[in-house]
């Protein structure tokens, strides 16, 4: 029961197992999970960080050195527009403090310090400085600029400066909920036009960014403006068909979405519209999938669970810190296993650069103190890593996926008629690729030519196979249970273009 509500106790996980009976007797969503899907090939762990906040640049360094230490290969990181050009538009001086500097001097240490721990960035463009709205902070200070212009020149000075350092960028965060959009009404199609335009200006200067969308908040509310706080909160999934409707289909190269465990743990998977448990996204995929976006992925870009102690309001649920511990490696596992359109998943949060805000539940994400002692969550998910085995499940796996493992020589081939516009082929006798796979049957997808491969697996046994650009079944198995394969090359065009696991 705790495999399929998430639920720990008894009267929960009874409940859960009716909720999630009904479920089936309601339309479930379209996940497409047999489609090719971008984005999807790359170590998928990652964490949030608030590096500049961190005055000293030894601290940077620290959480840096600690995050690569746990086996992280992302963080994303805000680089807000207020932060950058502070005092007016073009002006990229920081003149808050004295001596005056470069604004960027802080973002460049930022990004040298992730390059040298070869750790890859989300950069976060969003929070727009007082002076690009002519009322200021009235509608809050997260409010849309009044020229998406002055947006976009911000975004592509960003994109220009790092360009070749960073490729990926994120535009905005949570437009669908209040006060991510300010004190005022969210706006699907304003959003839109927004990311359209950053998204043609960055591509115009960096046509190998790849652009993601805002990350959007799990939520079932339909809009209604609440007076009491001056907001009003909208479904994430109508927020993200209205931006379709508004062709934002067009204007970002992956969906993001944020996913907490708020109420239940990550391997809940009852299924209704107004649902607010870790299977959200499949939601999200069936509106990308009913667009035609199947090819496109879908990245977790805050994920987590809150270990707020009692007297803490629980506005994200409350766990033990055990529980948080727990959780955080079977949400990566549920993920890797259960989800093949799911790219990148990072973490909320590092850590915040004080303990000023113990007294909101947003502090108790945490993996890390202030002070760098690490909490339970921490250690657990550098356990997880470390001991990890990277393995394909079901799903369909481009060649350049990180759980393959290549010896001697290959080359990487640019074709329009592969999937995803590209396929692997070896260069020299004996090439081989290993990886550890589960599931019934793996079939190989080689790019053109012919071939002959010899196919050993984690029993030694050992058999041929010759490679005339169609897919070849390389193993039928009764059970779902864990393999190891090596594909060597005899002779001939040996080439991967896909891995698919049934």
């Amino acid at each position: 029961m705790v495999e399929t509500t998430g639920e720990e106790s008894l009267l929960a996980q009874v409940r859960g197992m009716v909720q999630w009976t009904l479920g089936w007797l309601r339309p479930l969503p379209n996940t497409a999970p047999d489609s090719a899907v971008a984005f999807t090939d790359l170590p998928p762990f990652g964490v949030n960080t608030f590096l500049e906040q961190e005055v000293e640049i030894e601290k940077r360094e620290r959480s840096l050195q600690m995050i690569a230490d746990a086996g992280f290969r992302w963080i994303r990181q805000s680089f807000p527009w207020y932060d950058i050009e502070v005092h007016g538009k073009g002006d990229f001086d920081d003149r808050r403090h004295e001596p005056y500097r470069s604004a960027w001097d802080k973002y460049d240490t930022i990004v040298d310090l992730a390059e040298a721990h070869d750790i890859a960035i989300i950069a976060r463009l969003e929070a727009p400085p007082a002076w690009s709205r002519a009322d200021g902070t009235e509608h809050g200070a997260f409010a849309p600029p009044d020229s998406y212009q002055d947006f976009a020149d911000y975004a592509t000075a960003v994109v220009d400066r790092y360009r070749g350092r960073i490729r990926y960028y994120q535009i905005w965060n949570e437009p669908n909920i209040y006060p991510e959009w300010g004190n005022r009404p969210v706006d699907p199609e304003g959003y839109t036009a927004l990311l359209c335009l950053a998204y043609q200006r960055i591509k115009a200067i960096d046509p190998d960014a790849v652009i993601i969308s805002g990350a959007m908040a799990q939520t079932s509310e339909l809009g209604t403006w609440n007076s009491d706080y001056q907001g009003n909160n909208l479904m994430d999934t109508i927020f993200l068909q209205r931006m379709y409707a508004a062709g934002a289909g067009d204007c970002f190269d992956i969906v993001a979405v944020n996913d907490y465990m708020l109420w239940s743990g990550p391997t809940d998977h009852r299924m209704t519209q107004r649902e607010i448990n870790f299977s959200r996204p499949m939601w999200i995929r069936d509106v990308m999938v009913a667009n035609g976006d199947a090819a496109k992925p879908v990245w977790l870009s805050e994920m987590n669970s809150n270990a707020a102690p009692e007297g803490i309001p629980d506005r994200f649920g409350r766990v033990t810190l055990d529980q948080q511990a727990r959780w955080a490696p079977l949400a990566y596992e549920r993920i890797q296993r259960e989800w093949p359109w799911v790219g990148v998943t990072t973490m909320w949060f590092f850590k915040r650069a004080s303990d000023q805000e113990r007294s909101q539940p947003f502090y108790y994400f945490r993996l890390v103190e202030p002070d760098f002692t690490p909490m339970p969550v921490y250690d657990s998910l550098s356990a997880y890593l470390s001991a990890l085995e990277p393995t394909l499940y079901a799903g369909v796996h481009q060649e350049t996926t990180w759980p393959l493992t290549y010896t001697g020589g290959w080359e990487d081939v640019d074709d329009l008629t592969a999937t995803l516009g590209g396929y692997r082929r070896a260069t020299s006798a004996g090439a081989s690729v290993s990886f550890n796979w589960e599931g019934r049957r793996l079939e190989l997808v080689p790019g053109p030519g012919e071939g002959l491969i010899q196919v050993t697996d984690e029993a030694g046994a050992v058999c041929e196979h010759l490679l005339n650009g169609k897919p070849v079944t390389l193993a039928n198995t009764f059970l779902s249970l864990p393999h190891h394969v090596t594909v060597k090359r005899l002779d001939g065009d040996v080439s991967v273009d896909q891995i698919v696991i049934r």
